[in-house]
C-alpha cells in the first residue's frame, strides 16, 4: 500500500508532530506533500527516510497550488489520500478526487467548540469544511470530543472514525538522571518546586494564568517548553508581576527531536525535571502534553482535556480538572505543593493512547475503505 499525508505546514506543532510519530509505526509506504512551511518536522519526517515534497502554497487562496496538487497526486499513484489540518484538507480531497484516487481520509485534530486551529469559527469556514469532507472516504477524529463537534457541524456519523492522538509511551518514563542534568542546566535548584507547561505560546493556550498563578506562589519556578507570538507578551506578563527570573522559556520543541545538534533537551527529559503540569486552554481538541506529562508520572492540572475526560476516572488518578480563573489555579498548585506529591506510575490513559495502537487503527481503516465512485472531480 502507498499513501500520501497531505499536511498544510512542518514547522513544530502537535498535528505536524503527530504525523511524524504516526508515519514511524504505519506498515506503508509513505510520502509527503506539505503545502507550506517546510520547517524542523519537515526535516525530522526526512531524517527518517520519509520523503517531503514543498508544494509552495502562498496562501489560502493560492489556487494556482491544486493543479500542481493535483499533479503530484496523479503521479505517484497512491492507493490512499491522507489530509491533516484545514487548508490541506480542503484542498488535498478536492485534488485526491480530481486526480482518481478512491480511498480519501482526513484527520481532524484541531476542532474546538468555538475554534478551529486556534482561529475563529465562522459559517464560512464550516460551509467550505462541509462541502469538501463529502468528496472523502472518512474523517478521523482525534477524540470523542471531536467526534461530537463534527457530528453537530452536519458530518454524517457513519463516516466519523475516532483514532486517538499517540505518544511513544517507552519514551516518557521519568528518569532520575535526566531530572538532575536538565535542573543544573538551567539553573533549577534540587529542591525547587517546579511547575510545568508545553504548547505553543498563543493566546488560546492561556499561559500568561500560569505566568500569574506562578508569581503568586514565591518558592515556585515554571518551565514553559514552546515558542510563539505571545512569547515577548508573557515575558513582560511575568516582568509586571515580579517573577522575570522565576519564569524560564525554552523555546520550541521538536518530539522526537529532529536534530539532535539543537541543544535543546529532549521533551521527555524537561518532563521529567517538572514537579507538576498545567494545561491551562479552555478549549482543547485532544490534550496530547496532558498525556506526555501523565506518562511521565507527573500530576497533572487542566482545564479542558477530551483526552482524559473521554475515559473513565481510575485511568488517568493523577490528573485533576480545575477551573480557569488564577486563584483557583493557585490554591491547586499550593495544594499539590503542601502534599509534596511524588512521581506517579504510569497510568491506564498512557497505555491506551500509545502510538503504535492508533497506527494500527489507521492502517485498519485505510484496509477496510470501500473504493469511491472513480468519477473525477474536476478542480
Amino acid at each position: 500500500m502507498k499513501v500520501l499525508h497531505v499536511i498544510t505546514g512542518l514547522d513544530i506543532g502537535g498535528a505536524e508532530q503527530q504525523l511524524r510519530l504516526m508515519l514511524r509505526h504505519l506498515p506503508v509506504r509513505s510520502e509527503v506533500v506539505t503545502l507550506t512551511a517546510p520547517g524542523p518536522v519537515a526535516r525530522g519526517i526526512e531524517a527518517d527516510g520519509t520523503p517531503v515534497t514543498h508544494l509552495g502554497m502562498a496562501g489560502n487562496r493560492d489556487l494556482k497550488a491544486l493543479p500542481r496538487l493535483v499533479r503530484v497526486v496523479r503521479q505517484g499513484r497512491y492507493d490512499v489520500v491522507h489530509t491533516h489540518l484545514y487548508r490541506a484538507c480542503v484542498y488535498g480531497r478536492i485534488a485526491a478526487r480530481a486526480a482518481g484516487v478512491r480511498r480519501v481520509v482526513a484527520t481532524e485534530h484541531s476542532l474546538g467548540d468555538r475554534q478551529i486551529e486556534g482561529r475563529p469559527l465562522s459559517a464560512g469556514t464550516r460551509g467550505l469544511y462541509l462541502a469538501t469532507e463529502r468528496l472523502g472516504s472518512a474523517t478521523v477524529a482525534v477524540s470523542d470530543s471531536v467526534a461530537r463537534r463534527l457530528e453537530g457541524w452536519g458530518v454524517r456519523p457513519g463516516r466519523i472514525r475516532v483514532v486517538p492522538n499517540g505518544i511513544e509511551r517507552g519514551r516518557f518514563g521519568y528518569d532520575a538522571s535526566a531530572r538532575r542534568a536538565v535542573r543544573a542546566r538551567l539553573g533549577l535548584a534540587e529542591d525547587a518546586f517546579v511547575v510545568g507547561g508545553v504548547g505553543r505560546l498563543a493566546p488560546g493556550k492561556r499561559f500568561d494564568r500560569l505566568v500569574r498563578a506562578v508569581a503568586a506562589l514565591p518558592d515556585a519556578r515554571l518551565l514553559l517548553v514552546g515558542d510563539g507570538e505571545q512569547r515577548g507578551r508573557l515575558q513582560a506578563v511575568a516582568r509586571a508581576c515580579g517573577a522575570g527570573e522565576r519564569v524560564l522559556l525554552t523555546g520550541a520543541c521538536e518530539d522526537p527531536p529532529g536534530d539532535p545538534s539543537s541543544g535543546l533537551p529532549s521533551l521527555p527529559a524537561l518532563l521529567s525535571a517538572m514537579d507538576v503540569f498545567v494545561s491551562a486552554s479552555p478549549d482543547e481538541a485532544f490534550g496530547l502534553a496532558v498525556v506526555e506529562a501523565l506518562a511521565a508520572g507527573l500530576p497533572v492540572l487542566y482545564v479542558a482535556c477530551p483526552a482524559v475526560d473521554d475515559l473513565p476516572p481510575d485511568a488517568a488518578p493523577g490528573a485533576r480538572r480545575i477551573g480557569e480563573t488564577v486563584p483557583e489555579l493557585v490554591s491547586a498548585l499550593a495544594g499539590i505543593r503542601e502534599a509534596r506529591v511524588g512521581r506517579l506510575p504510569q497510568p491506564a490513559a498512557a497505555h491506551r493512547y500509545d502510538i503504535a495502537r492508533s497506527a494500527r487503527q489507521v492502517l485498519s481503516l485505510y484496509e477496510s475503505l470501500p473504493p469511491l465512485s472513480d468519477k473525477r472531480v474536476t478542480p
